[in-house]
C-alpha cells in the first residue's frame, strides 16, 4: 500500500537519508566519486535541508511503500523556485523513487501530488529540470504532458552538466 505524507522539521534526518540514497542511486553510474560527494555533501547537508524544510514556499513529501519510505517530493513556489518563473507556476525541483521501489506508480503518485498542489495554489504552470541523459525520467514527463521550453546549467561537484527545463501549462 502507498501514502504520501508532508515532511517536517522533524523528518530532516529521513530526507536526508533518502535524498543521499536515492541521488546517489540515480547518478553514481554518470559522475566521478569526488563530484557525487561534492554535490552530495552541498546539496543534502542536514543545515541546508533544515532551511529548505523551514522556507515556507517549499514543500516536502514522502512517498511510503508498505510502511518504508520510498522515495520524496519537493516543490517550490514563488522565490523558492531555482528559475525566476514568476508567480503562476510551481516547480518541481526534487522527484526520486528508490530503485527497489519503482515500478509501482509511485513516481506518478509523487507528480500526481504536484500536480493537486499546483491546481490547489491556482498556478498556470509547472515546471522542472531535468538531467539531458535521463531519457527514462524525460519519456516520463513527457508522457505526463511536460515539452522542453529551455535549459539551465547543473553543477556536479565542478563538473557542468545541462539539465533540460521541462514545463506543462495547466
Amino acid at each position: 500500500m502507498m501514502t504520501i505524507k508532508k515532511c517536517n522539521l522533524e523528518n530532516a534526518s529521513e530526507l536526508q537519508r533518502i535524498s543521499v540514497e536515492t541521488f546517489t542511486e540515480t547518478f553514481k553510474e554518470h559522475n566521478s566519486p569526488e563530484h557525487l560527494n561534492a554535490y552530495l555533501e552541498k546539496a543534502y547537508n542536514l543545515e541546508a535541508l533544515k532551511q529548505e524544510l523551514a522556507n515556507p514556499s517549499s514543500h516536502f513529501f514522502f512517498v511510503y511503500w508498505e510502511q518504508e519510505i520510498a522515495g520524496y517530493l519537493k516543490v517550490n513556489m514563488d522565490k523558492a523556485q531555482t528559475e525566476a518563473m514568476g508567480s503562476g507556476s510551481l516547480e518541481v525541483e526534487r522527484i526520486y523513487v528508490k530503485q527497489h521501489y519503482q515500478k509501482h506508480g509511485l513516481g506518478k503518485a509523487l507528480l500526481n501530488k504536484a500536480f493537486e498542489i499546483a491546481l490547489d495554489e491556482k498556478k498556470q504552470a509547472i515546471w522542472l529540470g531535468v538531467w539531458e541523459d535521463n531519457t527514462n525520467a524525460i519519456a516520463f514527463y513527457q508522457k505526463k504532458g511536460f515539452v522542453q521550453t529551455g535549459s539551465h546549467s547543473f553543477f556536479m561537484g565542478d563538473d557542468e552538466q545541462v539539465d533540460l527545463i521541462m514545463t506543462k501549462t495547466l
